[in-house]
């Protein structure tokens, strides 16, 4: 006589739900494990950003193409970027990054947005005429107990090519750069 092994309908449907359960917990025991890990420094900066400059636009106003076509750019316009609270005891020096996309035609100065005028770049320089370029930081700057107003000169500049073929697009402009404060 052979004998029949009867399993209950009930397991038969609970069986595979016990086993998922088990993989899971399974899974939820591993996932205890330390792996993930948060580093970083604390540091104080000798300086805030005034938080009037932390957003600063320049207007070029209307620039003329045979201006450029006679002078290769335009005179410079001043922005200001204001630090608060120098505490001197911290830092003595900042020097300053402008990062965005580099004229392929200019190396160094900023390019435009493409969709309007063309041919030309946006320049940066300090007061005296030290070139600033785009993606590399500024020499030294000191700074000043309490308040440094940092003064940077800025211009459009027509690219050579376009300057010996007559070839300026004429348009609106405008191009799009981000700074970043380093105190050494």
């Amino acid at each position: 006589m052979q004998r029949q092994h009867r399993t209950n309908p009930q397991w038969g449907a609970r069986l595979p739900a016990l086993l998922l359960t088990l993989l899971m917990a399974a899974g939820v025991q591993a996932a205890t494990t330390d792996n993930l890990r948060f580093d970083g420094t604390l540091v104080a900066d000798p300086c805030e950003l005034d938080p009037k400059t932390t957003d600063i636009s320049l207007d070029f106003g209307t620039v003329i193409d045979k201006y450029l076509y006679l002078n290769t750019r335009t005179h410079s316009k001043p922005i200001v970027i204001r630090l608060l609270g120098c505490d001197l005891s911290l830092g003595k020096t900042v020097s300053l990054t402008f990062k965005g996309t580099e004229s392929a035609a200019l190396p160094g100065l900023l390019a435009v947005n493409s969709g309007g005028a063309g041919g030309i770049a946006i320049g940066m320089e300090l007061a005296d005429g030290t070139p600033l370029p785009i993606n590399k930081a500024t020499p030294l700057m000191a700074l000043t107990k309490d308040t440094t107003t940092l003064t940077l000169m800025n211009y459009v500049q027509g690219e050579p090519a376009a300057i010996k073929d007559h070839k300026i697009v004429t348009g609106d402009f405008t191009a799009v750069a981000t700074f970043a404060l380093d105190y050494p």
